[in-house]
């Protein structure tokens, strides 16, 4: 008898035993789908087997456990983590599980040795329950938007506390969760704490039947990213390799499937009446860029300048600038002094109904942001954004014009950097918030 089949098991209830039989007829599609992704993108192949709870390497029992999803969620949780791990007085063992293989870059890269790392298992009961029977967690910290209804009742199983940090939920959200209410009601009140970003998100958690003594609202850890002092010296060095003379660039970064080619046809367009400038196209996922590639090959015959990726740039001392009109950001992590760079930042996955990332960052260096009109994942943070004018809102259609006019008004760029960067740093404070909360449901003072 395994390990896993002697814990203790959550209750039942008809919502839960639907959504484990429709788990299991869908487990057959996971497993192609993640055969499909391994072909496509060779980083899901290692460490599958972690994904259905079958660990090789050693964790250490009693871990605080964090769970993040994928690149953007482990950057901004990183500050949060190591400022958790260096002020636990019991200096218990740190967990961070992630459910990509850039979030794992980014967990690896930002946290090194101070946390243990591993890949969080699929919702499956069998491989939650092995997860568990190994790691043996202290306590369940969930960032963001991780609901997930048989890791979250099995942990409580357990006896494990479970508080979710960061929280956030749109009301297009709130209204999913509402429908499947059968399922999520008696999951969402199994959580001990609910760390909102604002008050409208506690508000819409009460809605669905949080106890208001669960739920509190902390602000937003985003606004508290890390900051590096070396920003202004590193877009300096990445001028100097392209040629020295400063010139005017913008970046589209996070973008999406259905974004490129709009981007594309706005830098086209600028080119017209910008010489020398340059576009940063940063996909959300570096994978991509095999995929991009005919598209950027088939722009670049109508460009004055070709393209190049952001890692052969980093190879070479210095490039001729008007061989190059578009460099393709194909690493993680290397945004913060593309943004100082940068005079514009349209911020992707806004364009199409992907709801938008994150904006803070280009705010927090004085760029001045554009969104599309589908903003929806951070709708509160662009909100503070356009109320002091750091941000203006396009559609596919006046992508162009909303970047040209930028370009031409050196005054204004000027004015809407100022107020994004106020915003940032007057929304500080967040992460000491939530680490003082942390610190009195774990009792770690």
């Amino acid at each position: 008898m395994s390990l896993s089949s002697k814990q203790p098991r959550p209750a039942l209830y008809p919502g839960l035993l639907l959504y484990r039989c429709m788990l299991w007829l869908a487990l057959p599609i996971v497993l192609v789908r993640l055969w499909w992704r391994g072909r496509s993108d060779p980083t899901y192949r290692p460490r599958w087997r972690e994904r259905f709870g079958f660990y090789r390497q050693p964790i250490s029992s009693k871990s605080i456990w964090f769970h993040t999803v994928s690149a953007g969620e482990s950057i901004a949780a990183a500050p949060l983590i190591r400022d958790f791990a260096q002020r636990d007085a019991l200096k218990r063992p740190v967990l961070v599980t992630t459910m990509t293989p850039t979030g794992s870059e980014q967990v690896t890269g930002l946290l090194g040795d101070c946390v243990q790392h591993c890949y969080a298992p699929y919702d499956f009961t069998f491989a939650v329950r092995r997860f568990f029977a190994h790691v043996q967690p202290r306590a369940l910290i969930l960032m963001e938007t991780e609901i997930w209804p048989n890791l979250i009742l099995q942990a409580k199983a357990l006896g494990i506390p479970v508080l979710l940090m960061n929280a956030r939920l749109s009301a297009k959200s709130m209204r999913g969760y509402e429908r499947f209410a059968w399922l999520g009601r008696p999951v969402l009140q199994a959580i001990d704490l609910i760390a909102c970003q604002t008050q409208e998100h506690a508000a819409r958690f009460q809605t669905l039947g949080v106890l208001p003594a669960r739920v509190q609202e902390v602000g937003n850890v985003k606004y508290d990213l890390d900051a590096r002092i070396d920003l202004a010296q590193r877009a300096q060095q990445m001028q100097a390799r392209l040629g020295g003379e400063p010139s005017q660039s913008w970046i589209a970064a996070s973008t999406h499937p259905g974004e490129e080619e709009l981007v594309l046809q706005a830098h086209q367009q600028l080119l017209q009446t910008h010489d020398k400038l340059l576009l940063w196209l940063a996909p959300r996922h570096p994978n991509r860029i095999a995929e991009l590639t005919p598209l950027l090959d088939r722009f670049s015959q109508q460009l004055p300048g070709g393209w190049c990726r952001y890692s052969d740039l980093l190879q070479q001392s210095r490039v001729n600038d008007t061989l190059v009109s578009v460099v393709v950001v194909d690493q993680m992590g290397v945004l913060m002094p593309l943004y100082e760079e940068a005079d514009v930042a349209f911020v992707g996955g806004s364009l199409v109904a992907h709801g938008g990332h994150n904006p803070i960052e280009p705010a927090s260096v004085s760029t001045p942001v554009i969104t599309g009109p589908h903003y929806f994942n951070f709708a509160q943070v662009f909100a503070d954004l356009m109320q002091v004018g750091a941000c203006i809102t396009t559609d596919q259609h006046a992508l162009f014009d909303a970047v040209d006019q930028l370009l031409n008004d050196v005054e204004r760029c000027n004015v809407m950097g100022t107020a994004g960067a106020e915003v940032v740093e007057m929304n500080r404070g967040a992460k000491q918030r939530s680490l003082v909360l942390l610190e009195q449901q774990l009792n770690v003072g």
